[in-house]
């Protein structure tokens, strides 16, 4: 029996999503899987590509083979490399970390109800704090002009 590594297309109309599959060479492209070693969506800014390292060594090394498309994602990854011996390719770049969508509109919602607790506002009062330092002397030397006008 033939093993492949290959891709299985989910999602939507012209949204599509991957599964990489190790399934049997002779079933349908979307049909029964041995076994889902990872992830692949392509629309998403930048990729996602998501494997099973471990268990797609395995797969290559019992004599599995990776489609064309698989084969450059695992390049990308760097598990073909590592099959071959050759050495490791740059890092994949990383989508950065998404803001908590209900901290962000609570944090909001308080700032619009003028009960809101930011970190700028502490900063705010240090600051305030330390301006009168600054203008007590002033303050000082105006009572001392003023005392002085006086005698």
């Amino acid at each position: 029996m033939a093993v492949k590594i290959r891709l299985l297309r989910m999602g939507k109309i012209r949204n599509p999503q991957y599964r990489i599959v190790v399934a049997d060479s002779r079933t349908k492209r979307d049909g029964r899987a041995i076994e889902f070693v990872g992830v692949y969506q392509p629309k998403e800014d930048p990729s996602v590509i998501e494997v099973k390292s471990e268990r797609v060594q395995y797969w290559l090394s019992v004599g599995a083979q990776p489609s064309e498309a698989v084969q450059r994602l695992l390049e990308l990854t760097g598990d073909w490399q590592k099959f071959k011996g050759l050495p490791a390719p740059p890092p994949l770049k990383v989508a950065p970390e998404r803001a908590d969508r209900k901290a962000a509109y609570e944090a909001e919602a308080k700032a619009a109800a003028g009960v809101a607790e930011t970190p700028a506002k502490p900063a705010k009062k240090a600051a305030k704090a330390e301006e009168p330092k600054a203008d007590e002397p002033k303050a000082e030397e105006q009572t001392g002009a003023e005392s002085g006008e006086q005698a």
